[in-house]
């Protein structure tokens, strides 16, 4: 399939930033929805926006850029050449929830509480952002005979995208309704961190085109960090509960 949709005014619109801004723009709509219903104000909620999606991005593409420094060490432009690939989602995450927090805390607005609203809406986005790597044919695992691989440069291999996709959206699913029931604030994001963090950490070890720190995994690392966080922060936010 072709990764570009359309060229408008001599530059091509690739379906990967398509997919990215729907879920993008799906993920604003419905967590400005909720909040709203919560009570929060539509002009906070669309300054966080303003300043959560762009540092979200710089985030993305900052990490991936620090573990790729050798390609592009001296060379600014291309660090900052989105167009040519190379965004990490922990990037992103990392650089989205960093400024969240800090804008909450200049609002003086309870974060947990908000983080909550807005956590579900984070693995829609993601499951259909992976379709373009679909798309792109990149993403993808190592040789498998299983009757759902897919064909890259002839070799049938894993869809490693599909396997992330449908877990990303099993994941929004769950949060939806854990809502409903929460017992704490904070907890839909804990368990968002957790839960997302043990698929992916599966995923990438199927995965050829790892970010690499030595002989490791990258994304694996951060996976096990951020399960081994989320389980400490579970249980001593469910103990003041108790309290």
């Amino acid at each position: 399939m072709n990764p570009v949709a359309f060229n408008l005014f001599g530059i091509d619109i690739r379906w990967y930033g398509i997919l990215i801004a729907t879920g993008i723009f799906l993920g604003m709509h419905f967590s400005l929805k909720w909040a709203i219903k919560q009570g929060y104000k539509e002009d906070d909620m669309i300054n966080l926006f303003i300043i959560v999606i762009p540092c979200a991005i710089i985030g993305a593409r900052f990490y991936y850029v620090i573990f790729n420094w050798s390609y592009y060490q001296g060379d600014f432009f291309k660090m900052i050449n989105t167009r040519l690939g190379g965004m990490a989602i922990h990037g992103g995450l990392i650089g989205g929830f960093l400024s969240g927090y800090l804008y909450c805390r200049y609002k003086k607005i309870n974060f947990y509480k908000l983080a909550d609203i807005i956590t579900p809406v984070i693995p829609l986005g993601q499951s259909i952002g992976r379709w373009g790597n679909f798309i792109n044919q990149e993403a993808h695992g190592g040789p498998t005979n299983l009757p759902w691989g897919i064909m890259v440069d002839g070799v049938k291999v894993h869809p490693t995208f599909l396997y992330e996709s449908v877990w990303d959206f099993c994941l929004f699913l769950f949060l939806l309704r854990l809502s409903k029931t929460k017992k704490y604030d904070g907890q839909i994001l804990i368990y968002y961190a957790c839960l997302y963090s043990v698929g992916r950490f599966f995923v990438e070890g199927l995965r050829t085109d790892s970010l690499m720190l030595g002989p490791l995994r990258m994304a694996q690392v951060i996976s096990l960090v951020i399960i081994f966080v989320g389980i400490i922060l579970h249980k001593r936010f469910s103990k003041k509960i108790k309290k």
